[in-house]
């Protein structure tokens, strides 16, 4: 079965290295740099099976596209995870309605682990 992930991130570095830990997953994905771009991105985007969000952006921040997000009738049922290196902020990151939680940088090793377990719509909150 062919996953696909939506990774909304403005730092380039961190994108890459989830897009690729993602591709060795044979997970493909749509990223977004720039948050404000959510709107034209969705038109045109298939479907999508998790999503990751960075909490730290200009603009609009990890909450404010969770809930954006969240108000999308193509997201019910979808893992929407928050991705961070405020590993701090996971409870909030809870209360505030993610669905998971993934600290940065992302271990290579747990990676595949975690991947499976939000793919299988299980609880996924590590701070490593």
């Amino acid at each position: 079965m062919n996953h696909h992930a939506l990774i909304i991130d403005d730092n380039l570095k961190n994108l890459s290295v989830l897009a690729r830990l993602l591709s060795e997953q044979e997970v493909t994905s749509t990223q977004i740099t720039n948050p404000r771009l959510i709107d034209q991105t969705l038109a045109v985007a298939g479907k999508i099976d998790v999503v990751f969000v960075d909490l730290e952006m200009p603009g609009l921040n990890g909450y404010d596209v969770l809930h954006k997000l969240k108000a999308d009738e193509k997201f019910i049922g979808v893992p929407i995870v928050a991705y961070t290196v405020h590993v701090s902020e996971i409870n909030q990151a809870h209360r505030g309605g993610f669905d998971g939680f993934v600290g940065k940088p992302l271990d290579p090793d747990r990676f595949p682990d975690q991947l499976a377990r939000l793919l299988r719509h299980e609880q996924v909150w590590e701070t490593a």
